[in-house]
Parts: C-alpha cells; sequence; structure tokens
C-alpha cells in the first residue's frame, strides 16, 4: 500500500513542481527589474538628500575660493560606505576638487549635460571599479539668473555612489526567491499528499460501509450521492470476479447433490468418505412407549447431512439420545434417514464422565469461549484435558474401525476433534484427512492461553486439508503455527510442513442446501403461513415480526438484541404496539454455569422489556425457550418482516443464510452482525455492530420501515449468492481439492514403483 501510495502521490507533486518552475522563470525577470529599480530610486533619493545638504555651503565657499574648507567638507561627505566619490567641476567643465576615491576616468565633459536648474542629472555607468551611479547638480550663486551650464553657475557637484551592492542584493534576492518558491512547493505537495491521503481513507472507508450496507451517524439516511451510483457496479463486479473464479477453478455454476454425486463418481470414484462429528444428525428420543426421532437445531447438521445424502458414506457421531442403544444394530450402525435412508449413521457411546470432561469441560468451557471472543475467560483443567485426549483417541478408532480400505477420505468436523487428525494418520498415513473448523481461530495471542497449545496444533497438522471459514481464520492459524511450532511454512501457497507432512490451509465459506423448488410448491400460500404464525404466537395484525433464531449462547448476542429493541421504543414511540421481536432460543450445555447463567439474564431481559412496554394484548419481546422442528423453523423465516441475527463472534452463522433461502417472495430484510462470517458474502444484508445498540436499533427502525422495492433489490441479490454458494459447492470444493491430492499422490506411487521396479532390474542405478 506504502508504494501505490507513492505513485500516487507523484502524479500530484511531479505536475505542482513544473508548474512552479516555469513560474518561478518567468517571475524572476520581472522581480530581477523591480529590484534594480527600487534601489536606483533609493540611490537618487540619498543624492539628492546630499546634494541639497552640501549645495548652500557650496555657494557659500566656492565664490570666496575657500578650497581647502571646501575639500575637507567633501572628505567629510564620504563616511557613507555606499557614497564611492565626490568631486566639483567649475563652470568650464574642468575639475575642481576631488576626494580620492573619485574615478580617474570620468571627467567632467563626459559629465556635461543639458538639464533645468535644480535637477539631478542622473545615470548608471560600468566603470572598472564596477557598476556606479552617477548623480550631477549644479552649483547656483544666490540670485544668479541664467541658464543652467553658463558663467551664471558656480559649478557642478558630482556623487558617485558604488552600485556593486545591487548585484549582491540581486543575487541574494534571487537565492531566497527561489528558495521561498521551493519551500512553497514543499508546503503544497506536502498539503496536497495529506488532503489527498485523508480522503482516500474516508473515500476507502465509506465505501466499504456502503458495499457493507454500515452508516454510522444516521442509519436511515440514503447513501451520500458520490457513492450511490458506484454501489450497483461495484457489487455486481464482485460478482463478476466470483463467477470468473469458478470459472477457473473448473467448477459448475449450480451445485446439486446430483452435481456433488458426480465428482464423487468421476474425481473419487470406490473412495469412501467418512464423516466426524460431536452432534449426531439424528437424535432417537424415547417418549413413553414410542420413539421419536428429532433432527437438532446445528449449523452443522445443517449443512452436513446434505452432503452425506448426496455421498452415501458412514457419519460417525456421539449417540445421546434416550433411544439411540435401542436402535443401532450390534455394530452400532443404523441407516438414515428414517424416510429414505441413504447413509449410515454409527454412534459411539460415552461415560457421563468422558461427556463431562470433554464435551463441556474442555471443548465448551475452554476452546470454545477462547475462539470466540465474547468475553468470557476459557477454564482449562487437567482432568478436562484427559477426556479431551480419551475422546479423540475413541472416535480415531471408530474411524480406524470403518475404513474399509487403507485410504478413506475422512472429514473431521469442529474443535471437539482437534486431535483427532494426527491419531488417525499415524495408523492411515495414506488418509486424505480433511478438518473443517466451524467456529472462529482466534489471534496468536488469544491463542497462546490454552496450556496444551503444541499438542493441539500438531494434531490438527494431521489433517491433509485444514478448512476455515474465513481468510481472516486462515491467516491466523497460519500465524499461530508459525510462533507456536517449528515449521516450513508456504505463505504463497497457504501450506504448512510438519514432521514430513503437508497440510494445505484453505478458506471454504459453509452454506446450506437451497430448497428443492418442488418442496417450495408444496408450501402454503405466505398469507395463510403469516395467519398461522401469528395465531400461534398471539400476535396481532398490523404488528411487524422481527425473529431470532439461535441457541441459547452467549456468543449470538441474544441480550444485545433485546436491548436494541428497548432503544427502538425508546427512540421511536410509535413502534410500541406495532413490533414485536419472537426470539427461539434452543437450550445448549444448560449443565455449565456459564449458560445458566446466561438463560436466566435473557429471560429476565426479556421480562423486563415487556413490563415497561408491554400490555395485556402485547408483548414485544416473545421468548420461546426450546427446541424447535426443521419445518417450524422454515414457518417462522417465511413470516417474519425482519431476521435479526446479531452474534458477537461467530464463524459463518447460517441462521442469516437459511432466512435468505427461505424468502421466495423476495420480501423482508436480513439485519446481520459485522461479527458473523455471513456478512462477508451477503452485502446487501443491514449490518450492525451489535455492541452499538444506538445504531442498532435504528438499523431495526430502517429494516421494519423499509420500502418494498428495496427490499426485493436486496434480497434477490441475497437470495442469488446463497443460491450459488450452496453447501453443495462447499463440500465439492473440499472433496476436490482432495481429489486432486489424492489423484497426485497416485501418480507419485506409481512413478516410485516404477522406478523401484527398474531399478532391481539394472535398468536405472
Amino acid at each position: 500500500m506504502t508504494f501505490r501510495f507513492s505513485r500516487q502521490s507523484l502524479r500530484f507533486i511531479l505536475p505542482l513542481a513544473v508548474v512552479l518552475a516555469l513560474f518561478s522563470l518567468v517571475a524572476w525577470p520581472a522581480v530581477d527589474y523591480l529590484t534594480r529599480h527600487w534601489f536606483v530610486r533609493d540611490i537618487e533619493a540619498r543624492s539628492k538628500l546630499l546634494a541639497v545638504t552640501l549645495e548652500k555651503s557650496l555657494a557659500e565657499m566656492l565664490p570666496r575660493n575657500e578650497t581647502t574648507k571646501v575639500q575637507q567638507l567633501l572628505d567629510s561627505a564620504i563616511i557613507d560606505e555606499r557614497l564611492f566619490g565626490i568631486a566639483i567641476c567649475d563652470p568650464s567643465n574642468q575639475l575642481m576638487l576631488k576626494t580620492a576615491a573619485f574615478p580617474a576616468s570620468l571627467t567632467c565633459q563626459s559629465l556635461k549635460k543639458p538639464g533645468s536648474p535644480g535637477i539631478v542629472t542622473t545615470s548608471l555607468l560600468d566603470m572598472p571599479q564596477g557598476l556606479v551611479h552617477v548623480a550631477v547638480r549644479f552649483i547656483e550663486a544666490e540670485e544668479a539668473e541664467g541658464a543652467l551650464g553658463t558663467l551664471d553657475t558656480l559649478g557642478a557637484l558630482v556623487l558617485v555612489h558604488d552600485m556593486s551592492f545591487i548585484q549582491y542584493r540581486s543575487a541574494r534576492t534571487k537565492m531566497w526567491f527561489f528558495a521561498t518558491f521551493i519551500l512553497l512547493a514543499v508546503i503544497v505537495s506536502i498539503i496536497t499528499v495529506v488532503v489527498g491521503h485523508l480522503t482516500w481513507k474516508s473515500w476507502n472507508r465509506s465505501m466499504k460501509l456502503m458495499i457493507r450496507g454500515e452508516r454510522r451517524e444516521n442509519p436511515d439516511a440514503p447513501p451520500a450521492p458520490e457513492f450511490e451510483h458506484l454501489l450497483g457496479e461495484i457489487r455486481e463486479l464482485m460478482r463478476d470476479v466470483a463467477l470468473e473464479s469458478r470459472e477457473l477453478e473448473n467448477l459448475p455454476q449450480m451445485w446439486s447433490p446430483d452435481r456433488l454425486r458426480s465428482l464423487l463418481h468421476e474425481e473419487l470414484s470406490g473412495d469412501e468418505i467418512i464423516v466426524v462429528s460431536n452432534r449426531e444428525p439424528y437424535i432417537h428420543i424415547r417418549d413413553g412407549d414410542a420413539i421419536q426421532v428429532i433432527r437438532p437445531a446445528s449449523g452443522l447438521v445443517t449443512a452436513v447431512e446434505p452432503v452425506m445424502r448426496a455421498c452415501s458414506g458412514t457419519w460417525i457421531a456421539h449417540g445421546a439420545g434416550t433411544a439411540d442403544r435401542e436402535t443401532v444394530d450390534e455394530h452400532d450402525h443404523i441407516r438414515v434417514p428414517p424416510d429414505n435412508p441413504s447413509y449410515t449413521l454409527r454412534r459411539v457411546w460415552l461415560t457421563p464422565e468422558e461427556e463431562q470432561g470433554y464435551y463441556y469441560g474442555f471443548a465448551n468451557e475452554g476452546l470454545w469461549p477462547l475462539c470466540h471472543i465474547a468475553h468470557v475467560r476459557p477454564m482449562f483443567r487437567t482432568s478436562d484435558w484427559t477426556q479431551y485426549v480419551e475422546v479423540n483417541q475413541r472416535f480415531a478408532d471408530a474411524v480406524i474401525q470403518e475404513a474399509r480400505t487403507d485410504n478413506p477420505v475422512v472429514l473431521v468436523h469442529d474443535y471437539h476433534f482437534a486431535l483427532l487428525p494426527r491419531m488417525v494418520n499415524e495408523v492411515l498415513p495414506k488418509a486424505t484427512i480433511i478438518t473443517f473448523w466451524h467456529i472462529p481461530w482466534p489471534n496468536p495471542e488469544s491463542f497462546g492461553i490454552c496450556p496444551w497449545r503444541e499438542e493441539l496444533l500438531e494434531g490438527m497438522l494431521g489433517s491433509t486439508i485444514l478448512g476455515f471459514h474465513t481468510p481472516v481464520h486462515c491467516k491466523n492459524f497460519i500465524e499461530t503455527v508459525d510462533r507456536f511450532l517449528e515449521t516450513r511454512i508456504e505463505h504463497e501457497d497457504s501450506t504448512i510442513s510438519f514432521n514430513g507432512k503437508l497440510t494445505q490451509i484453505r478458506p471454504y465459506p459453509i452454506s446450506i442446501a437451497w430448497p428443492d423448488p418442488a418442496d417450495e410448491v408444496r408450501q402454503p400460500p405466505l398469507s395463510e403461513t403469516r395467519a398461522q404464525v401469528r395465531e400461534q404466537f398471539g400476535i396481532a395484525d398490523g404488528i411487524l415480526l422481527g425473529v431470532g433464531v439461535d441457541r441459547l449462547d452467549y456468543t449470538k448476542g441474544i441480550i444485545e438484541r433485546f436491548e436494541a429493541a428497548e432503544r427502538l421504543f425508546e427512540l421511536y414511540p410509535d413502534m410500541i404496539g406495532r413490533f414485536s421481536l419472537l426470539q427461539i432460543a434452543a437450550p445448549s450445555r444448560s449443565t455449565l454455569d456459564e449458560y445458566r447463567f446466561f438463560e436466566t439474564r435473557v429471560t429476565a431481559t426479556a421480562e423486563r422489556i415487556n413490563q415497561r412496554f408491554g400490555t395485556e394484548n402485547y408483548q414485544p419481546i416473545l421468548l420461546r425457550i426450546g427446541h424447535q422442528i426443521n419445518e417450524e423453523v422454515r414457518r417462522l423465516y417465511r413470516a417474519a418482516d425482519a431476521c435479526i441475527v446479531t452474534s458477537l463472534h461467530d464463524g459463518m452463522n447460517l441462521v442469516a443464510k437459511e432466512f435468505v433461502a427461505e424468502r421466495s417472495d423476495n420480501l423482508g430484510v436480513l439485519i446481520l452482525s459485522q461479527f458473523a462470517g455471513a456478512a462477508r458474502e451477503l452485502h446487501e444484508a443491514l449490518i450492525v455492530n451489535p455492541y452499538n445498540i444506538e445504531i442498532s436499533a435504528h438499523t431495526l427502525y430502517r429494516a421494519l420501515n423499509m420500502p418494498e422495492a428495496e427490499q426485493r433489490h436486496r434480497m434477490r441479490a441475497m437470495r442469488l449468492i446463497v443460491k450459488e454458494y450452496n453447501v453443495y459447492r462447499w463440500a465439492g470444493r473440499m472433496l476436490a481439492d482432495a481429489a486432486r491430492l489424492r489423484n497426485r499422490e497416485r501418480v507419485q506411487q506409481r512413478i516410485y514403483s516404477y522406478s523401484r521396479k527398474y531399478r532391481q532390474r539394472g535398468v536405472v542405478t
């Protein structure tokens, strides 16, 4: 940036320097003439003053022939350092008297010039002594009459001044003149560069805010005129760049399950796919004598489950349902989904002590707050670490047991299994291990808090490919490895070589499965869905509905969301009775003190706001704590006027993309936290800083009053992004990268085999 900025600055400085140089060359002759003219006039005035002073005395002395006194008078008059010499010429133009330094080459005959009485005749002469100024004044007798230069005058007083100082002063003036112009040029250049730099920074910052939809001061104000006409072009250019990038990667324009199956068939034919995650995609719960199947509310399950349907592989997960053991076979397997089995779920059983130490302890009291900068102190216990290591080994053993070959493709998900890649790699060195970290990766200083940081990093570097949501998270991970491990890092290729194994670090923004068009056709009309939702939650007609769908987690910004709604009612009292926020909060990790305390705070905040602004028939905050099935959540998305996602720190947050995918009517407004990874893709959402309650309230008001034309413009653009960059593209990119690496390994293995074969035959020495 510095080099580019210097080149831009030269575009201002060079033309300015040329203009100032040309101006100085043209202006200097005029300045030289003026300064010379001023000095000559000064000498003339001094000559006239001295001549007038001497004239009266000379007029008295000359008639009396007091030559000695006249000489003394002349000698005393040349004390002025600029006065070179004085002489008196008699009426016949003969030199009568002179001072010692009077030029010998200057004669009275050469000075005789006609003029009028009392007028000093002056001239500039270039003599061996240098440039001199000669002034002549005729001395007249008192009561003399007649013309100048006749015998009626007593003589002529000649004053010769040294003018060499003019050249000296002219040279110094020229020097100061040029120095002034150079200084002026430098000052103007600096001012120009500084103003240009500040303008550039302001323009750049404003453009970023405009592209992301942020407003610092007045969120209701339209975009600045100088930026409004650029927004559409910039966003269109961003889409074109994305499309070109996709073409360069030889990826299709629309990813689907069929396309993903085709990729697996063409690139990974015969290769088995094994997925490892803590959370299972389907939970069996006993309800009396019946067994219910629940699909948990999890962003990971939402993203990965459609991929597994397309891959027909094996998913290894923790069996936590009350009826999970009753539904598996003797190998702990069960085919899912229940309505259309397409892949195998392998359940791993954990004791309560293992679950407490590995999951609730180290993973969620240690790694989760460590990676989410949400002002909750991470806690690390040696007992939790021991359980974490043992459970990682348990899952690694399950992967090894499920592998039918020595080179499966293993997809490891999330922070629960940071050690598993290395454990699997030690037993199956030919396996292609793809680890995807679903949460943010902190900077090296934050990660350095963990007492077992080196062990975690070494475990993750057992992966062949290590994926994060955003390039920033990739950069943080590489810097963390550089800080704490001795490795070889290739920053241009984003690869890390550790213990002879190469790991590629790549950003893979996760997404969702785009709804099936046939499924959308089967949906009830939008008006009917809205009426059902309003009746279900007791929301009167005419009340604008905002919806939030989250796990009950302190990183999701639920309290900040409630406070923004409260501030909305304070700033815009007319919204009281016209807006309600429906918050669906799925219980999560409720055995942990931090989460129980957070649930209490959420409930208390909602009750306080309802008591302050609610009535018997109106509640501004509708808090529903509990699990919701997927179909119910989709109904809420379709019925809402706005979806509010205010994560304090998030990897991606798929709720934002789910809301966009359900808005087939192209209406509705998405309010999205700048700290969610989705904000890097969904630029047409209203981006907010959830910590700034004031701005969030203004943004919420703007969303609730946004014209339908603007809603459609924004929603169409976001739907295009989510549709094209769906979960199948996310999985396809990872699997395509894995296929390229596997093919390269196979080619290298064949070359090695052929080389060894010929070497044994003595062909190759």
